[in-house]
């Protein structure tokens, strides 16, 4: 069974490698913003977290899905967003943002919820079930963090692409001090949601495996 990623993400594309997954990865180019605004316009309100990362998984998913020309497999969408203090965070994509928000996050527990959308894409192109789920968990930051440590990370470019301007799989990790959940949650896709999901759809996990040795 082919599973189709979309998204660039190198930690979710890590996460199913180490799985034994390799994933056919295929962008989706969907303007994120747009669809949070059109969302909430159409609902006359703003979006809480699991709404905004269930939507955009499901858009993402959708995208790759329709531009698909032949083949047959699984299409995954996933979305991320962090949330403190009951602010919802993306990406901050500017070191200015990555400090403000360290500064904001360092001492205290946020929430990282994780959306998954799994299309069944068949050979004539039809779609043979469509599930969807958020996960989610809580991540404490150290609180002795110093001034020079975050401008030593922040220039490392690497918090300035992920949700929450932190990893829990690379430098970021050591400035957690504890993770209340499934860790894959964090790192951007819940294993044992999609494993879940993959069920869901009437497969089996392993039939994904298609990486190294016997597999």
């Amino acid at each position: 069974m082919q599973l189709y990623l979309a998204s660039t993400s190198p930690a979710r594309l890590m996460l199913l490698r180490q799985s034994g997954i390799e994933p056919v990865v295929v962008p989706s180019h969907v303007d994120e913003d747009a669809a949070v605004a059109a969302a909430e316009t159409a609902a006359g309100s703003s979006l809480d977290p699991e709404a905004t990362v269930a939507l955009l998984a499901q858009a993402k998913a959708e995208s790759v899905w329709r531009d698909l020309a032949g083949g047959s497999g699984l299409v995954l969408g996933g979305d991320s967003v962090f949330v403190v203090d009951g602010v919802i965070y993306g990406k901050p994509h500017t070191p200015e943002a990555a400090l403000e928000r360290w500064r904001q996050q360092r001492g205290t527990t946020g929430r990282l919820y994780s959306g998954h959308w799994l299309i069944e894409h068949r050979s004539d192109g039809s779609v043979g079930g469509a599930v969807g789920a958020v996960a989610w968990a809580d991540v404490t930051f150290a609180a002795d963090i110093t001034d020079a440590e975050l401008d030593a990370y922040i220039a490392t470019g690497e918090p300035l692409h992920v949700a929450g301007a932190f990893t829990i799989d690379s430098l970021g990790a050591p400035f957690i001090e504890h993770i209340s959940g499934d860790p894959s949650t964090v790192v951007g896709l819940s294993l044992p949601t999609l494993r879940s999901l993959v069920r869901q759809l009437g497969f089996e996990w392993t039939s994904l495996w298609n990486r190294g040795g016997s597999l």
